[in-house]
């Protein structure tokens, strides 16, 4: 069976492009770094592949904002990758690549492209890394988290993971559409305040999709988390066989398949 092609897009800054690259590998695809000005000057395109990527890091060394300048090369010299989105096939951003698809107004979606959210400063000024506990929305159609359990943990590692709606109709028409995937919970499930929510997110939100669940943003990494051996508590999870991130990976590489 032919692997399908996985386009990770990169540019000055980006960091976790190999990591990205590994998990889709380790998922049964075949991943290709690609450089944002091969597809800004047509030399590559990204319909030659089944799913887009758009890995961690500090795109452009987050001048202005995170993920913003890259959000504008995508929106001013990338156009079709909004009718990448538009096709059905699956587009993940992860931690700088969901700065990357909100700025670009992706996500959350919108018939005319407008951005209505941030990812802005986290609520403790200081960059948090940890580890979060996740509750996944079950009712999302998200391709992404089929058969995950409701509860997952993963880590983070972001200056700006605080998810903001430009007005309280967004946060409404996101609760109606179903497109809040992941929300920050502390050790019972239950929504908490810092460190739990580790950035002050609106609603604990940690990964938004679109409505029909093929494009996901998300701040927390799945990338490092596909082998047990990435738990900081791996020798006591003797139930765990692998890193619940790689299913995330090996869910988007199941969908193309089938």
């Amino acid at each position: 069976m032919k692997k399908p092609k996985v386009l990770i897009l990169r540019t000055a800054g980006t960091n976790c492009d190999i990591e990205t690259a590994t998990a889709f590998r380790m998922a049964g695809a075949a991943p290709e770094l690609v450089h944002v000005g091969e597809l800004a000057g047509k030399k590559k395109s990204v319909f030659d592949y089944a799913i887009l990527a758009i890995p961690g890091g500090f795109s452009y060394g987050d001048d202005v904002a995170a993920g913003r300048i890259l959000a504008n090369e995508i929106k001013s010299r990338v156009k079709d990758l909004r009718g990448f989105v538009r096709s059905g096939r699956p587009v993940i951003g992860i931690c700088n690549g969901f700065q990357v698809l909100v700025k670009a107004g992706l996500l959350p979606q919108t018939p005319s492209g407008e951005q209505t959210a941030s990812l802005t400063f986290n609520d403790s000024n200081r960059f948090e890394t940890r580890w979060v506990r996740l509750r996944i929305n079950l009712q999302s159609q998200s391709l992404f988290t089929k058969d995950l359990p409701e509860m997952i943990e993963l880590p983070v590692a972001h200056g700006e993971g605080k998810f903001v709606v430009k007005s309280p109709k967004v946060l409404e028409a996101l609760k109606k559409s179903r497109s809040i995937l992941m929300q920050y919970v502390n050790e019972e499930g239950k929504f908490s305040s810092y460190p739990y929510n580790p950035n002050g997110s609106l609603f604990n939100i940690a990964a938004i999709t679109n409505p029909v669940g093929n494009c996901l943003g998300m701040m927390p990494h799945p990338e490092r988390y596909v082998t047990r051996y990435h738990h900081p508590n791996w020798t006591r999870q003797t139930f765990c066989k692998e890193g619940v991130g790689l299913e995330i990976f090996r869910n988007a590489v199941k969908y193309v398949l089938n």
